[in-house]
């Protein structure tokens, strides 16, 4: 059983830095039991950070999508009636409201619903952080733009952020989706979510962004671990865990994408 004393020291260990922008993903199985579950361990990271850090998790919600994997999986095998009835009953995204998807894992919904954090406007991709730069990092987050030059991601390229892994492969690294952005003639594709409108009643919304892939992550992810000058590994409880700067990973990712069959 492990205690936030414990986690912190494991933290330091691992080099977190007092005072830094850090975006978490994790599996809290992976830590083992916790003295205090996932509030625990958002204790010990804001410990760490200190007042003068930002913690930033990644509270998607793929979900309320008609077009995502997840999306498909909810609803594969259904007849049109029965996916007509689904669509008419998913609730619209609500930035105050609407809790992270259960794929993000326990310690994204518990930072979410931490007094003073602050969410991204996204339906189907947002952020939220905890601390000074939270409102910076996580402003106009655009519909059309998941992932991209538009978003958090962008931002915590720009701030010089880092980003910590704890039980998930380091190819999970969301912000490497801004790799994708950077490449010549990004195919788009036609996305679509229920959000409510300016009178608070619900809607679909369809637009067209750009279409983010999964499958070359994977070997992407390996050469990075080869490549990485930045990169620490080390321990959170019993996960294994990486700790990257995330400018360097994007722009290794971009230039890997760049050398790929398309």
């Amino acid at each position: 059983m492990y205690s936030v004393a414990d986690l912190t020291a494991h933290l330091r260990e691992l080099g977190v830095r007092e005072g830094e922008i850090l975006l978490v993903q994790s599996s809290t199985k992976a830590i083992g039991a916790v003295e205090g579950g996932s509030a625990a361990i958002v204790a010990a990271l804001r410990e760490v950070l200190g007042p003068d850090g930002t913690l930033v998790v990644y509270t998607a919600t793929p979900e309320n999508s008609d077009t995502s994997p997840l999306a498909a999986m909810l609803t594969d095998g259904l007849t049109p009636e029965k996916l007509r009835a689904h669509r008419a009953t998913m609730p619209p995204f609500d930035l105050a409201r609407t809790p992270a998807s259960t794929e993000m894992g326990r310690i994204s919904e518990e930072v979410r619903t931490t007094r003073g954090a602050v969410r991204s406007a996204h339906p189907q991709t947002s952020f939220t952080a905890l601390g000074p730069r939270a409102e910076e990092l996580m402003a106009g987050h655009r519909l059309t733009c998941h992932l991209g030059e538009g978003s958090p991601t962008r931002r915590l390229y720009q701030a010089g952020a880092r980003a910590l892994l704890v039980g998930v492969p380091i190819w999970c690294c969301t912000a490497f989706h801004l790799a994708e952005y950077r490449q010549p003639d990004v195919p788009a594709m036609r996305y679509g979510c229920v959000v409510r409108d300016e009178r608070g009643l619900r809607q679909w919304v369809h637009f067209e962004a750009a279409r983010l892939e999964i499958r070359h992550f994977v070997p992407m992810g390996e050469a990075l671990r080869e490549r990485l000058g930045g990169l620490v590994t080390g321990r959170l409880g019993n996960a294994e865990c990486f700790l990257l700067p995330v400018r360097e990973g994007v722009d290794l990712a971009t230039e890997w994408l760049l050398g790929q069959p398309r």
